[in-house]
């Protein structure tokens, strides 16, 4: 366990790239009337409904909890390990965010850019000089350069306030890549495409509903010499001043002259080529529509967490486990392993027959089921005994074993007494010839 000593001595910075120090500064630093760290879309998908795709997906993996954890000899979870890795996977990734706000980032991020950072700030050793080192913040950054050896990261410095550029090794930060970047962030891929036609429909959108009469004057006088064009422009700026000047935007005509308003839009296919596109989507995704209303059945609630949650947390996972945890760490049991929470998904009609099936077959005791409905557990000792309820056992079967050390209760026979009481004899006369000595 280090000293605090010893902590303050060895700790490292991402930012400094070094021991960190007291920056010492007049005021409070710079000022922000928003959060200046919190995730900003790009490349138009901010301004697109596909956002709360993104949104979806990613609440839907900060729900699964990531834990640093130990194994036992065959690879199954055995216990949580109290480390700072685990403190910001589960309570404080760093100053600004928890545990579960630290994933929705990266998940967001990682469908928005195709591929992120999770670098490790702050930590009790540097990563530079030594792999054994404790993570103690946490931050996700966006990839702007690649190197053969380095990444060049654009990071929230929360001493700063600001976001600022750092180059670090890929060995210290875990790159993850999308596993459907394909379909999410390739330029022609189908989410792209489907984003394109969302842009030009909220186009279309706006020019509909920008205010435009669209209004065709027909002249009383054929219009082809300069003359005429100029009097034709003069009269529709005359009755554009009309409109716009007037209270309730009324305006006055010749009787010679003919007005024609259109009033009916071009059809232009172009809401059916965006459902298309959404099916598309849809289908390569394992997402409905049910799914993001909240009305999706177990079965499709199941399908949607295998085939989109699932790789998208393996990826992110398996890169940290091979970034912050060392080859020796690794050869001692310790992972880092998410748990999805599968009991979500079931009624209570269906839990309460589920429960009872896994406490019958001895699989769960029934403070573990109590604790899956929010119930406090039962003080009762026979509450964490693994037994079938519905069979009847007597008193002493059903207290919960008690562990003690079994003694050789066997009587001793005489000669073996004989024996034990020759050898303690012979052990007293060396303790009085050793008296002795020690006397002269």
């Amino acid at each position: 366990m280090p000293t605090l000593t010893s902590r303050v001595k060895h700790a490292w910075n991402a930012f400094m790239n070094k021991d960190p120090t007291t920056v010492k500064s007049w005021g409070d630093g710079p000022v922000s009337y928003v959060r200046p760290d919190r995730v900003h879309f790009t490349r138009g998908n901010e301004r697109s409904i596909i956002t709360s795709v993104y949104n979806r997906i990613s609440l839907d993996c900060a729900s699964i909890s990531i834990k640093h954890v130990r194994l036992d000899e065959n690879d199954r979870y055995k216990e949580t390990i109290d480390s700072g890795l685990n403190n910001c996977l589960t309570l404080e990734a760093n100053i600004d965010q928890i545990g579960r706000a630290l994933v929705q980032d990266i998940v967001m991020s990682l469908l928005d850019e195709g591929c992120v950072a999770i670098v490790p700030v702050d930590t009790d050793d540097s990563p530079v000089d030594s792999r054994s080192f404790e993570v103690e913040s946490l931050r996700v950054g966006k990839i702007t350069k690649w190197m053969p050896d380095k990444v060049a990261i654009r990071l929230y410095n929360d001493r700063t306030g600001r976001f600022e550029e750092i180059k670090l090794k890929k060995r210290l930060v875990a790159i993850v890549e999308n596993p459907f970047y394909a379909v999410f962030n390739e330029p022609n891929s189908t989410f792209q495409r489907l984003m394109r036609k969302l842009n030009l429909l909220d186009y279309v959108d706006e020019q509909t509903g920008a205010g435009k009469i669209d209004l065709i004057i027909q002249m009383p006088y054929a219009i082809k010499g300069e003359h005429r064009k100029k009097e034709a422009i003069d009269r529709t700026k005359n009755i554009e001043e009309q409109l716009s000047s007037s209270k309730y935007g009324i305006a006055y005509a010749d009787a010679t002259e003919k007005i024609i308003q259109l009033n009916r839009s071009v059809d232009n296919q172009l809401f059916n080529q965006i459902e298309s596109l959404y099916a598309k989507v849809y289908s390569q995704l394992g997402l409905t529509e049910e799914i993001l209303n909240g009305t999706a059945s177990p079965d499709a609630m199941n399908n949607y967490m295998n085939r989109t949650i699932e790789p998208i947390m393996s990826t992110i996972v398996d890169e940290m486990k091979r970034k912050f945890l060392s080859k020796t760490a690794r050869s001692q049991g310790q992972s880092i392993m998410y748990f999805r929470e599968p009991f979500k998904l079931i009624p209570i009609n269906g839990l309460a027959d589920l429960l009872d099936k896994l406490t019958r077959n001895e699989i769960l005791t029934s403070n573990e089921g109590r604790q899956l409905i929010g119930f406090r557990p039962s003080k009762d000792p026979n509450a964490d005994v693994l037994r079938n309820k519905n069979i009847s056992q007597s008193p002493e079967q059903m207290l919960p074993p008690v562990e003690e050390d079994v003694e050789d209760e066997e009587a001793m026979t005489e000669e073996e007494y004989m024996r034990h009481m020759a050898e303690l004899d012979k052990l007293d006369n060396q303790l009085l010839d050793l008296e002795n000595s020690l006397n002269e």
